[in-house]
């Protein structure tokens, strides 16, 4: 049995770097944006909590060393949670723009819902400050940041700014790099607004600020 438990694990040791941090990366838009989700219940706030506590502390460790075990489990986890967690609360504008953006260019999955994570967190909340401000997300935001810093002074700012940080050490390609072109993006960003992932986002976008997001992650 513990053979048979272990498997899947041993196979992400030979993952190449550029694949953990885009597997890893959208685990990570899964779980933050059930959290952020307007169906987001006790069940998936649980779950999600858990799985960005695990990816927090295990992303960079997963990236730099492979073979690192604990922190290999750590990812695996958040990655199923991330999963359970999407099943029952949904998802948001990241996902809500990666799938069209897959049929546009040849970005991979995981590439583009990193790319797009900091921008996408920042439209969001501000977006729900000026015209939701009493929306209890807001304070999520703030959550967010202290688990992905593990500091308990953190801002929301400092959540965004601990993720861009993270597509930089990965060395994240922009959507230019992955063959999107700027003329597409007014394309892309209708398509997403009527994707079925935008339901769950947790205040709506409106077309220019979707194109402002893809144009911040070009």
């Amino acid at each position: 049995l513990m053979t048979c438990l272990s498997l899947p694990l041993m196979l992400t040791l030979s993952l190449p770097p550029a694949v953990t941090a885009g597997t890893g990366m959208d685990a990570l838009a899964q779980l933050l944006e059930a959290f952020l989700s307007r169906k987001a219940n006790a069940l998936t706030d649980t779950l999600c909590r858990e799985g960005i506590g695990r990816a927090a502390r295990s992303l960079q460790r997963a990236y730099h060393h492979p073979d690192d075990l604990e922190a290999r489990r750590d990812m695996c986890m958040a990655s199923l949670l991330s999963g359970m967690a999407l099943a029952n609360a949904g998802l948001g504008a990241v996902h809500g723009i990666a799938g069209p953006l897959g049929g546009m260019c040849a970005a991979p999955h995981g590439t583009a819902c990193a790319r797009l994570l900091p921008p996408v967190m920042e439209a969001n909340r501000k977006a729900l400050a000026e015209r939701l401000p009493d929306s209890p997300i807001l304070s999520r935001f703030e959550e967010i940041a202290r688990l992905l810093t593990g500091s308990a002074a953190a801002s929301a700012p400092d959540g965004i700014g601990w993720l861009q940080r993270r597509c930089e050490e990965f060395q994240i390609p922009s959507l230019l790099d992955c063959g999107l072109q700027k003329s597409q993006i007014p394309r892309l960003a209708g398509q997403a607004r009527k994707a079925s992932s935008m339901q769950a986002n947790p205040v709506v976008l409106t077309l220019r600020e979707l194109e402002e997001i893809i144009t911040r992650a070009l």
